[in-house]
């Protein structure tokens, strides 16, 4: 077994725990074994691009076997989910779980934001804005800041009218991309909101680029920028939430990391909060967020960010409801 072998076989056996991990290797050879439990020590951290890789390149050794027979995506499916959770697994083995013949678009959502931004930055702002409103919001939002500062806004503003999935555009792309990416299926049309995909991207922005990508759209057409301004759903917004909504939040968030937001906060948001936790929480929450000292401006808002992608997740698995007078916020 190969050294590279030998570190995706190390990053898989974490990614399954302990005991699942513990049943496969009474199958190796001590030698085997041995190899392999010292890679694992020796692995500190894992970055979830090489999960990803190491994960989808086992479903492709994996379905040659018959060993694993028909019911194979369901142990994948497993896999996956018990590695990145829940959401991002299910998200990832529905990308993975297709035929070889997949679009040019497909291949694009399994690479790294950076590498899909040098592929496509010199492609027409229609055709980066097309393959954008295709990909997940928090990585078309990181595609978006590894473009050309100069393009930006106008891909956003593309996306922003779109309607529907322009099959002309995704057929130049695929041509483009024929060298890197197989296939070029195009998909079946699917409606777009480009409101809320153009919100839903910038929601992931740090501040000071969306503050800036705001006020460049609202150069160019005022009334746009106004219709993506209320479709975004801010930190402070989650006071307008129903109190069992929020009770649900704090239940996923650290109090370090919501103190740290909170800094950051209106008074309207901390008192909610406060309402939303037991006397004896609220008091020892409110000493120990007085306590804390001065916080930088940007871990105030990588907090808030975080939080507020929390909230976009349990809204997605229905365990919270995004709505305020019968208004639905996109996270």
């Amino acid at each position: 077994m190969s050294e590279a072998s030998i570190q995706k076989a190390a990053i898989l056996m974490l990614a399954l725990g302990q005991n699942e991990a513990a049943e496969v290797l009474k199958y190796l050879e001590q030698h085997e074994v041995e190899k392999l439990g010292s890679a694992m020590s020796a692995m500190k951290s894992v970055s979830t691009e090489d999960l990803e890789h190491v994960l989808h390149d086992f479903h492709h050794d994996s379905i040659k076997q018959t060993l694993f027979g028909i019911d194979s995506e369901n142990y994948i499916r497993h896999v996956l989910t018990k590695a990145l959770g829940e959401d991002r697994g299910n998200n990832l083995v529905n990308r993975i779980m297709v035929t070889d013949d997949i679009s040019g678009i497909e291949r694009l959502k399994l690479m790294e934001s950076k590498a899909i931004a040098d592929l496509i930055s010199q492609e027409h702002p229609q055709i980066i804005a097309t393959i954008m409103v295709h990909l997940e919001p928090m990585q078309a939002s990181k595609v978006l800041i590894e473009l050309p500062e100069n393009i930006r806004a106008e891909v956003l503003l593309r996306i922003t009218k779109m309607d529907a999935a322009q099959p002309i555009a995704l057929n130049e792309l695929n041509d483009v991309l024929s060298q890197l990416l197989i296939g070029n299926e195009v998909r079946k049309l699917k409606p777009i909101d480009g409101i809320r995909s153009t919100a839903s991207i910038i929601n992931f922005l740090e501040n000071d680029i969306e503050s800036g990508l705001l006020s460049k759209l609202n150069e160019i057409d005022s009334e746009i920028a106004k219709k993506i301004k209320d479709r975004l759903f801010k930190f402070d917004d989650i006071v307008k939430l129903e109190n069992e909504d929020i009770q649900i939040i704090l239940r996923f968030i650290k109090p370090e990391a919501l103190i740290i937001a909170l800094k950051g906060s209106s008074e309207e948001l901390k008192e909610k909060i406060f309402t939303n936790m037991t006397k004896r929480a609220a008091d020892i929450f409110r000493e120990d967020f007085e306590a804390k000292a001065p916080v930088k401006l940007q871990d105030i808002d990588k907090q808030q960010k975080d939080i507020l992608q929390l909230i976009r997740r349990l809204d997605d698995e229905g365990q919270i409801n995004l709505r305020h007078d019968g208004e639905i916020y996109f996270v």
